[in-house]
């Protein structure tokens, strides 16, 4: 790792200012938006770009330069952001906000009237794919960031917290009010930045280094105060879309065979098990906690990077990465915990996945949560080297074979899942694995069947799973062993959603 240079402005001035921030009341943002810039609709906000040649930094030659967004839409309060230049007070500077820095399109705009706007968030852009920089990283919206590496699209987003997510009495939204962005010197291979996040409920201090590469990873450092206790608390939270897959297919006839930016999300429990919960996008609000004491890592994955899969020339779903998260410091007892939500289209992100601690200590205490954040498509580096995982889930009606060779439906959910990996390989002929397979009290396995996938090298679990009430769902838990029940594979996991649901 770099040496970090020695700035006159950190993480603890940071800190600093977030504990300040924490003893007042809070104060609500208000919109300083005039109505041509409110009423936007997507595709016209999209048309305000930042001029590349304003860039920051763009005319020194750094390995890094940064561009910005204007606010309009529901980005409609400005965020501040600083430079830091230098060890001494005097080096950190407020980056000025002026229109003439954007390039409107066709909008018919009043630049008259925007002088007094700001930035809604900004870029960072990096040679990653080649000489020519592109961007790499954004912070916009609320506490939502996103990062890509080498020859990767924008897919899922990080966010800095999560608080009351899928709770009747309504989330909350934290916000990245205030940025210090270090300068940073030609030879770097990282940029430093650091954030002040606001909400009704809790105050902030990160500290953000980006290190871009084949996979880029951002090291996370945050400090955490409340003005009051929360309900629920999800530290290190992912947010990502999943619309359809072979593990539910589209209801209706579409000419690619998934729309998701992850298919699952993935734990690695202190305890050393590792588990793959399939993705759904269920037909009413669903909640699922994992236990994850002091985790090992999670994430939510997009294990597939084959173009046929998706068939997507537009939006190319195939170079969307997955996100991984690794704790750098103990976060004690908890859970991960999955929110799925309903949405009809790919435009809703309606997946998030966040850490939630057991119990917090009284208000007055600090929490401390320190964590790496890898955006990968190479999924093995993140997998358990000594198992197998899964390497696709498919769901269909289940179905028997007459005598007359016509398949017929047994009212039975078959699910077919391919399990891959070294320990399976190393496997001869004559060793088939078992299939350890449980549900909850109201599953009923109708069969098993453990396969050679000789055209994965791999090994093919199928399950047909029927309810004893088709009014509540069935949970279920697969993995393969060996003869002495020793693991071969990571524990699948399934909510097979109820008839009425």
């Amino acid at each position: 790792m770099a040496a970090q240079h020695a700035f006159a402005f950190g993480f603890d001035d940071v800190a600093d200012k977030a504990k300040a921030l924490s003893d007042q009341n809070y104060s609500q943002p208000e919109s300083n938006l005039p109505d041509q810039l409110a009423n936007l609709q997507y595709k016209d906000y999209a048309k305000i770009q930042f001029k590349a040649q304003d860039s920051l930094w763009r005319d020194e030659n750094l390995p890094f330069d940064l561009s910005f967004f204007h606010e309009g839409m529901h980005y409609d309060t400005p965020v501040t952001i600083n430079e830091i230049d230098g060890p001494t007070a005097d080096d950190v500077h407020k980056v000025k906000y002026t229109p003439d820095d954007f390039d409107f399109g066709d909008l018919k705009i009043d630049k008259s009237k925007l002088k007094d706007l700001g930035f809604a968030g900004f870029r960072v852009n990096y040679p990653i794919n080649s000489e020519t920089k592109q961007e790499i990283m954004v912070f916009l919206g609320a506490s939502y960031f996103r990062v890509i590496g080498e020859g990767q699209r924008y897919g899922l987003s990080g966010r800095g917290l999560a608080i009351d997510t899928a709770l009747s009495s309504g989330e909350e939204f934290p916000r990245f009010k205030e940025f210090w962005i270090a300068k940073p010197e030609k030879g770097d291979k990282y940029l430093t930045i650091f954030a002040l996040l606001d909400s009704p409920s809790m105050t902030g201090a990160y500290r953000f280094v980006l290190r871009p590469g084949e996979d880029s990873i951002v090291d996370v450092k945050s400090r955490l105060f409340r003005r009051h206790e929360v309900t629920k608390l999800g530290v290190a939270p992912l947010t990502s879309m999943f619309l359809f897959g072979p593990s539910q297919p589209s209801s209706t006839t579409n000419y690619r065979p998934a729309i998701h930016d992850s298919n699952g999300l993935a734990i690695n429990a202190a305890d050393g098990e590792w588990l793959w919960r399939p993705l759904q996008n269920p037909r009413k609000l669903q909640v699922n906690s994992f236990e994850a004491n002091s985790p090992k890592g999670f994430g939510l994955m997009q294990r597939s990077h084959d173009f046929h899969d998706y068939e997507d020339l537009h939006d190319r779903y195939d170079l969307r990465p997955s996100a991984w998260i690794q704790p750098k410091n103990d976060w004690g007892e908890g859970q991960v915990e999955l929110v799925q939500i309903p949405t009809p289209n790919e435009t809703n992100d309606n997946i998030v996945a966040y850490w939630r601690p057991t119990t917090l200590p009284g208000v007055d205490q600090p929490l401390n949560y320190d964590y790496r954040i890898s955006w990968t498509m190479n999924e093995p580096r993140y997998h358990d080297p000594d198992n197998a995982w899964v390497s696709q889930t498919r769901r269909s009606a289940g179905e028997v074979l007459q005598d007359n060779l016509v398949r017929k439906s047994d009212g039975s959910t078959e699910f077919v899942i391919d399990y891959v990996g070294p320990t399976l390989k190393s496997l001869d002929g004559n060793t088939t694995p078992k299939a350890n397979v449980t549900t909850g009290a109201n599953g009923d396995v109708t069969r098993t069947e453990v396969q050679r996938n000789s055209a994965t090298g791999g090994y093919r679990l199928s399950i047909n799973v029927k309810p004893k009430d088709a009014a509540k769902p069935v949970e279920l838990r697969a993995s393969l062993t060996n003869d002495q029940g020793g693991a071969l594979s990571e524990t699948w996991s399934y909510m097979l959603q109820a008839a009425n649901e």
